[in-house]
């Protein structure tokens, strides 16, 4: 047996001793180690003891399924504001692909959720956003990246939706948005 320690909870221990003694009585003899956990779990209202456990085991998992929320550097983010300008349009082309990231990040969000555009529009819309004199950079930038997904022929292009990671996300709120 192994010593994981399982806490086990009793709303009423009344209840708990009635049944630990009825199943004592009914049994022939005295119960070794594992019959007394089986005694146990079902007393607190589990089949037995391996489903007490497996539902413990569940239970924690679960619980560790809520991340933490990650620490924002804001001295990342204070470097990547410097690419636009005061009104928030892209005005130069990282070289770090670190900061192009987060550039792509700002203007995949943009984008309006759930619309497709022709070439022409998203190059239309892109162009909005910069000041560096290529969308086309940045549109390639965006499928490759995964931010855009557009058809085989490129006729149409769709924003992938997916939620930005925490810093990405903080540059965004300091951002003006782009007229």
């Amino acid at each position: 047996m192994s010593k994981q320690r399982l806490p086990v909870h009793a709303p009423d221990i009344s209840a708990l001793a009635r049944s630990l003694a009825r199943q004592l009585d009914e049994a022939p003899e005295r119960p070794g180690h594992v019959e007394l956990l089986n005694l146990l779990a079902r007393a607190v209202g589990f089949r037995n003891y391996q489903a007490l456990r497996a539902s413990r085991l569940a239970e924690a998992r679960l619980a560790r399924g809520a991340e933490p929320e990650a620490v924002v550097d804001f001295r990342r983010i204070e470097q990547w504001r410097r690419y636009f300008d005061e009104s928030g349009c892209l005005r130069r082309w990282p070289k770090k692909h670190s900061h192009r990231e987060a550039c792509l990040w700002v203007l995949r969000s943009r984008l309006p959720a759930r619309r497709s555009w022709s070439e022409r529009e998203i190059n239309e819309c892109l162009r909005g956003q910069e000041c560096i004199g290529d969308h086309l950079l940045l549109r390639r930038a965006l499928v490759d990246g995964g931010w855009l997904a557009r058809t085989d022929d490129g006729s149409e292009y769709r924003r992938v939706e997916r939620r930005p990671p925490m810093e990405p996300g903080a540059l965004l709120s300091c951002l003006p948005v782009c007229a």
